[in-house]
């Protein structure tokens, strides 16, 4: 993996940002399209901020979680919630976002149908994702009933994982989706994830499923 340090956040976030811009303006150039792959949660919220200001074309970049609980969108759990609020907004509103939550009992219930969605949206062209302490990141936990499944060559785009830290029933991108990605960026903060994703390097997939992306990854780091 290619392991940048930053002195301070606010510099990760803008130098984060500008990178993931560049990657995608030149895949509009090239390809007429793009597509943008994110994380949920509160880390990857100042990206998403400066993100939604800059002058990109939008209306031509898809916009993908990496993950989602199965919750409704009403949830503040909701990964889609948060880019509603962070992302897709500003100039980045005329984004197109792809689903990966549908109102039903079981992700189950409607795994095929997002499939399908998200199939014209690939392959990925810029990936960010976020890892645990526990080095999992999408929703590829350690100790998930499915995990070795999503972590296959063979996997299906999507699937619905369950794993006793995640909570609520989660859809994921498997590990084939994510490695194929164009461009892969990890964002980590702390002593304790840098700590993780160093030891991940040396562990299983199983026990460290992040590592399934780090060969290709730039991890963008600062205390």
């Amino acid at each position: 993996m290619n392991f940048k340090a930053y002195p301070d956040r606010d510099l990760l976030m803008l130098d984060l940002a500008d990178q993931i811009a560049a990657e995608l303006r030149r895949a509009l150039e090239v390809h007429g399209r793009a597509t943008l792959s994110v994380p949920g949660g509160t880390t990857p919220g100042p990206v998403f901020d400066i993100l939604s200001g800059l002058d990109l074309d939008w209306g031509r970049v898809s916009v993908l979680l990496n993950d989602e609980r199965w919750v409704d969108e009403s949830s503040p759990r909701s990964n889609t919630r948060l880019l509603r609020e962070r992302l897709l907004t500003g100039r980045a509103a005329g984004a197109q976002l792809v689903p990966l939550y549908a109102p039903a009992p079981q992700p189950e219930d409607k795994l095929a149908e997002l499939a399908e969605g998200i199939a014209p949206a690939l392959p990925i062209t810029v990936l960010l994702l976020g890892m645990g302490a526990d080095m999992h990141t999408a929703s590829l936990f350690p100790g998930a009933d499915r995990l070795a499944e999503a972590l296959s060559d063979t996997a299906p785009a999507v699937m619905a994982l369950r794993a006793e830290a995640a909570g609520e029933p989660r859809i994921t991108l498997t590990a084939p989706v994510l490695r194929d990605a164009m461009h892969i960026h990890i964002l980590i903060t702390g002593a304790e994830k840098r700590a993780a994703i160093e030891r991940a390097a040396t562990l299983p997939e199983e026990e460290a499923p992040v590592r399934c992306v780090l060969k290709n990854a730039t991890v963008h780091w600062a205390e």
